[in-house]
């Protein structure tokens, strides 16, 4: 029997100004430093979580460094996102989630990953 893949398709990905403007209207947040973690619940869909990744040009000047952060982060969520999703599984709702980088400087990807699994785990905790 051969289990679930991880993948980070495009129905996973929160976009569309109205979603996004909702999210940072009405959305909670907490900081797992080197990330800050924004969600909100919203109408209930086949996907269980919808996720926005940002890394400020402001804090991370070259594109390059700022493209090989999103893609650890990207990497990171793929990874740990199964616990996430069972713990929605019988919610009747679906969530909405941004992870923005805050650190000042490049992280290596081990260090990235495992604070991703942190903030993915306290995020399941804060679930009504």
């Amino acid at each position: 029997m051969q289990g679930k893949r991880n993948t980070f398709q495009k129905e996973e990905r929160l976009c569309g100004k109205k979603n996004i403007d909702r999210l940072y209207e009405e959305g909670k947040a907490f900081l797992s430093y080197p990330v800050r973690i924004v969600f909100c619940k919203a109408p209930q869909n086949n996907i269980p979580a919808r996720c926005l990744i940002s890394v400020p040009k402001k804090k991370i000047k070259h594109a390059t460094d700022r493209n090989r952060i999103k893609r650890q982060i990207r990497e990171a969520y793929r990874l740990n996102k199964q616990p996430l999703y069972q713990s929605l599984q019988e919610k009747d709702y679906q969530l909405f989630f941004a992870v923005s980088f805050i650190g000042e400087k490049e992280e290596s990807t081990d260090f990235m990953v495992k604070k991703i699994k942190i903030a993915l785990t306290k995020l399941g905790e804060l679930l009504p």
